[in-house]
């Protein structure tokens, strides 16, 4: 199989406030947008993949629990006391978790969906 690029699509039900959650806090480029009736899709960079973001889903703001949002988005930063400040400055409250294996922050967006922010120095090392 010859893969040309991988990619991620995320079926919201508040696609907007999603849009603006993962292209403002964690800048990801728009790639494009595109609207055919009552559908949208934003097409956002997601470091040489990418997360498409549509209309379909079902949101659970209070965050979906694994048994039914089994995918969790993961960056992983340099500077994870920076990442940390900016999610608070977004308005969300979160703190860094400390594990054996690294440190993460873990979030939800609008929709409910699990995000996770982790350090990228431990990881792949101490697994």
């Amino acid at each position: 199989m010859d893969i040309e690029q991988t990619g991620m699509i995320l079926n919201t039900e508040r696609f907007d406030a999603c849009v603006a959650f993962y292209r403002d806090l964690f800048e990801l480029p728009l790639q494009f947008e595109k609207q055919e009736d009552d559908f949208r899709l934003a097409c956002l960079d997601f470091g040489g993949s990418y997360l498409m973001i549509e209309t379909g889903g079902r949101a659970q703001p209070a965050g979906k629990p694994i048994e039914s949002g089994a995918v969790k988005l993961r960056f992983n930063v340099s500077d994870l006391d920076a990442a940390l400040a900016k999610v608070r400055a977004y308005g969300i409250d979160a703190r860094i978790e400390s594990h054996p294996w690294g440190s993460t922050i873990n979030l939800f967006d609008p929709d409910g969906n699990r995000v996770g922010i982790r350090d990228a120095g431990r990881f792949g090392r101490d697994q």
